[in-house]
């Protein structure tokens, strides 16, 4: 029996873009004969990301798409909390509901694993000679100064703690204790997966597509501050 890819997708006002990433999920071939499984998860959207969700579906009814919503808004963190526990994959991977990142890529985080090399696999936007689009200076210098920090606790040696795209073994990212539900997800997940007894982490590069604020980039200089505040307390509250 082939195993299985969970793609857990927390969506929050996509409606305009949300059926080209499910396209490009859609047409990936995945190596090692993997099936797919997709787990949408909108967090409560204003516009009518539901509506184009559903119409998605009924246009393709043998994706495998499993969806879900929430009544109030949570965060990304929720939205994620969610899709894990109804994932059903043996491997699940992040994937932002826009388009700064590629699922065509997925086969890069996940040769290391099926290679039987690594158990969590990130990919950097730092690394490697993937196209990257240029945009927001001080934005990755505090990227580079969060990733510095959770090193520092964590005694890993990442370039890109921050990426969307971490493609976990079920079992591993299932028995964490994630309570982040907003923006804090990454410096949590990286801090309880770094404890993990014997877990292998990978680092492979990938390419980057970034939005502008006009066209739907939500993460703030607030973020930055509580990603700071989880480094802090997911590291030294153990």
């Amino acid at each position: 029996m082939n195993k299985t890819l969970s793609i857990v997708i927390p969506a929050y006002n996509e409606e305009p873009t949300i059926h080209l990433i499910l396209d490009k999920v859609k047409a990936v071939e995945l190596i090692g004969g993997l099936e797919k499984e997709v787990i949408v998860v909108n967090d409560c959207s204003k516009d009518d990301t539901e509506g184009a969700i559903r119409r998605y579906m009924e246009s393709n009814p043998g994706f495998n798409i499993q969806y879900y919503r929430h009544e109030v808004n949570q965060g990304k963190g929720a939205a994620l909390h969610t899709g894990i526990r109804k994932a059903g994959g043996d491997y699940i991977i992040i994937q932002d509901a826009d388009l700064e990142y590629d699922p065509e890529e997925y086969n890069i985080l996940l040769r290391p694993i099926l290679d039987g090399m690594a158990d969590v696999v990130y990919g950097s936007r730092f690394m490697g000679g993937k196209p990257h689009r240029i945009l927001f200076f001080w934005h990755s210098i505090g990227n580079k100064f969060l990733t510095f920090l959770s090193n520092a606790f964590t005694n890993l040696n990442l370039t890109d703690m921050e990426t969307c795209y971490k493609l976990f073994r079920a079992d591993i990212l299932k028995n964490l204790d994630l309570r982040e539900k907003r923006f804090g997800f990454e410096p949590e997940v990286t801090a309880r997966v770094a404890r993990v007894p014997g877990a292998r982490i990978y680092e492979v590069g990938i390419s980057y597509y970034g939005r502008t604020y006009a066209e739907g980039k939500k993460i703030n200089w607030k973020d930055g501050f509580r990603a700071i505040y989880c480094i802090l307390k997911y590291n030294l509250g153990r």
